[in-house]
Order: C-alpha cells, then sequence, then structure tokens
C-alpha cells in the first residue's frame, strides 16, 4: 500500500487542524492506519491508530480528547481531525498503516509502510 499525506499547517494555539492519509491500492480496508509524529530529534511519537473496520481506536494520552481519527474506506482516506492545538503539537506528522490488529501498531514501527511527513506548526 502507498500511503499519501496532506493537511496540516499553521494554526494558532486553542485552533484546529486536519490531516488525511490517502492509500492506494484495493485492499486499503485490510489495514489498520495512524499517524506518528516527529518534533525535533529523531524519534517519532505515536499519536493516532484506527483499526480496519473503525471499531477501535486509541491515542497517545496527550491527545486524548482533543483529536479524532476517522477512516472513509470507500474513499481510501484516515483522517486525523486535531483540535484544541497547542504549540507542543508542533511537528512532522506521518502516517502509516499495517495488516496487523491495530492493537499493535504503536509497538511495530519497524514492520509499517510509511508516507511522507506533512508540517503541522502550533503558535502561542
Amino acid at each position: 500500500v502507498q500511503l499519501q499525506a496532506s493537511g496540516g499547517g499553521l494554526a494558532q494555539a486553542g485552533g484546529s487542524l486536519s490531516v488525511s492519509c490517502a492509500a492506494s491500492g484495493r485492499r486499503f480496508r485490510n489495514y489498520a492506519v495512524g499517524w506518528f509524529r516527529q518534533a525535533s530529534g529523531p524519534e517519532r511519537e505515536f499519536v493516532a491508530v484506527i483499526s480496519r473496520n473503525g471499531d477501535y481506536t486509541r491515542y497517545t494520552d496527550s491527545v486524548q480528547g482533543r483529536f479524532i481519527i476517522s477512516r472513509d474506506s470507500d474513499k481510501n482516506t484516515v483522517t486525523l481531525q486535531m483540535n484544541s492545538l497547542t504549540p507542543e503539537d508542533t511537528a512532522v506528522y506521518f502516517c502509516a498503516a499495517t495488516p496487523r490488529d491495530a492493537r499493535l501498531f504503536r509497538d511495530a514501527r519497524a514492520d509499517l509502510f510509511w508516507g511522507q511527513g506533512t508540517q503541522v506548526t502550533v503558535s502561542s
């Protein structure tokens, strides 16, 4: 599967942005899809994941209640709606996918299919 991230941009603290991940291939619905982000430093932080059929989602604690991940399997897209943004959300956001269970997504970085990153910048 090939992934294409889009969206992001610049927002003020308290504002909202969204990032989307579009996938090619007819088997998109067979993949759990999620997002990592990378601020300063080499490590990517898990943000959110949604299961293949959309019935399971998981978020990192710092975005719980503010971010919402959803998927549209007809359009082969996964969207991360980001609300109540803070400067700490500033990062490059990467979408990724796995044919494995969504519960394994966060710890399966070496086995993920990655899209390119998209920048999210939140000003104070």
